[in-house]
């Protein structure tokens, strides 16, 4: 996970020291005893009855959570994210030569979903393996090898990386993701604060399993955009993001990717965590690996909520009729885009799009990323205060971007 974690609000470890209980109790009992005359001196002689040993009797403590754990254990790795260093500026003052090397910069985990001849591949998190002049892995037996990029999406925050795989022997499977249900047991499997925890299990609960939350950039400011993740309490810390969320069964369920720590107004919070859900993954990897990119469907515009405009710029400039509260103002329209060869124009006003309401900005995206590249979708929109259908292709595009106040 990195430094400047995009996802994740790093906590520090506190050490917890727990004082005796009943200290005073415990005292004033032995004053009791010794006031009420009754001999409580240590007895003297050998000690040789003081002595300890082990019970042989073995305890078979072997759980549903210790198979799934064994099940997986060997395909989760930790992944370096190593940076470039530059020789100090003392060496090149004593005429030494400017040199760079590379050294860690951040970690995170992952896990090997795929074994492919001598390669294998690993999915991981966007923001582990984001800015990284070179990647390694280190193997649950503590191997390192070199990793190289095989794509990353900053959208849903996945990435796939590729090794060696000569030596691998445990490969991850992947389950469904919808057949969780709240209340079943969820594991965690990963690099807390870094490889020197590695392989560490966390058990909790499915807290929710499609949880609407808001997606934040390093600066630690919102993106606008939402992802829909699994919910649970179980533990994940920094360094767990990019390894597995897995079930009773041994499969995985989702990548865990961000958890919160505090609400908006600074209060501490425990036992929120968030998962990318293992269907979303698994189709998301799979294009990575084909193209090495996610090509989503785009309108070509810049737009702004309907609720950012004044009451009195709706009614004089857009000229909506007062019924119309919710939507989308189109804001600009790029020149060839899809939105432009529909006839869309600035201060257009969409209401509905592939025949569902737009209430908000952020279902333009979601409703954008359910469909395919080139299929058709309806658009209904305002103009000067009557409403118009039409219909528009799709087609990748960079330039939909929405306004962010």
């Amino acid at each position: 996970m990195k430094k400047s974690d995009r996802f994740v609000v790093k906590v520090g470890v506190v050490a917890l020291v727990a004082g005796l209980l009943g200290g005073g109790i415990a005292y004033g009992g032995i004053n009791l005893l010794q006031n009420s005359g009754i001999d409580v001196a240590v007895p003297g002689g050998s000690n040789s009855g003081g002595t300890a040993s082990t019970s042989n009797l073995k305890v078979n403590v072997q759980t549903q959570s210790e198979k799934a754990y064994s099940a997986v254990k060997d395909s989760v790795v930790s992944v370096i994210n190593l940076k470039k260093s530059s020789s100090s500026d003392i060496e090149s003052a004593l005429g030494g030569k400017s040199s760079s090397k590379l050294e860690a910069n951040s970690e995170g985990s992952g896990v090997i979903y795929k074994k492919s001849g001598n390669a294998a591949y690993i999915v991981t998190n966007n923001h582990v393996v984001s800015g990284a002049a070179a990647l390694q892995v280190q193997l649950s037996n503590g191997k390192q090898l070199e990793a190289k990029l095989v794509g990353t999406d900053s959208v849903t925050d996945l990435a796939v990386l590729k090794i060696n795989g000569s030596t691998i022997k445990s490969v991850a499977t992947f389950g469904n993701s919808d057949n969780i249900k709240v209340g079943e047991t969820a594991l965690a499997i990963g690099s807390p604060l870094g490889s020197t925890y590695a392989s560490s299990l966390t058990q909790g609960i499915i807290s929710a399993k499609k949880r609407q939350v808001p997606l934040t950039g390093s600066n630690g400011q919102s993106t606008g955009n939402t992802a829909t993740v699994i919910q649970t309490d179980t533990a994940i810390n920094p360094g767990n993001s990019g390894g597995p969320l897995i079930n009773l069964a041994g499969q995985v369920i989702g990548i865990n990717s961000m958890k919160l720590a505090s609400d908006g107004e600074g209060t501490s919070v425990e036992g929120i965590g968030f998962a990318i859900p293992s269907n979303e993954v698994t189709s998301i990897i799979n294009q990575l690996v084909k193209k090495g990119k996610i090509e989503r469907p785009a309108l070509g515009i810049r737009y702004l909520d309907l609720s950012n405009i004044a009451v009195s710029d709706q009614k004089s400039t857009l000229k909506l009729p007062s019924s119309v509260e919710n939507g989308v103002v189109v804001y600009d329209v790029t020149s060839g885009g899809p939105a432009a060869k529909a006839g869309l124009k600035k201060y257009d006003v969409i209401v509905s799009l592939a025949g569902k309401k737009i209430t908000t900005q952020d279902e333009i995206k979601n409703i954008l990323y359910s469909q395919k590249l080139g299929s058709t979708i309806s658009v209904q929109y305002y103009r000067n205060g009557h409403l118009k259908t039409g219909s528009i292709k799709l087609s990748e595009s960079t330039s939909q971007l929405k306004i962010t106040q």
